[in-house]
């Protein structure tokens, strides 16, 4: 991940909503949720968990795949590790500290 991928990312994890449905498409895991139950589990309008949904996905950190009138969504592990293995690497400079706690 470069500078502008990870800036691109953070600023869509810093609101709560948003930071709210990566949590739940974590712990999701690969099976995602659909846009309903994420609105529901987010006590908020179907239109406002959308837009949400839409601002993470241009992040490229969750993906939508469409079943019929169904829509699910995932995170993606993948940018989320790097996303991870940027801060540890590119802040951290290969501290010893930071090397034996996160491998």
């Amino acid at each position: 991940m470069d500078d502008a991928g990870a800036l691109k990312a953070f600023a869509a994890l810093a609101g709560a909503d948003r930071l709210a449905i990566v949590k739940l498409l974590v712990e999701a895991g690969p099976d995602g949720l659909n846009a309903g139950e994420i609105a529901r589990l987010l006590g908020a309008a179907p239109s406002r968990a959308s837009f949400h949904l839409s601002t993470l996905a241009e992040t490229g950190m969750v993906s939508a795949t469409k079943q019929a009138r169904t829509v699910t969504y995932r995170i993606d592990f993948a940018v989320m590790a790097g996303l991870v293995q940027f801060l540890m690497e590119d802040c951290c400079k290969g501290a010893p500290q930071v090397r034996d706690c996160c491998g």
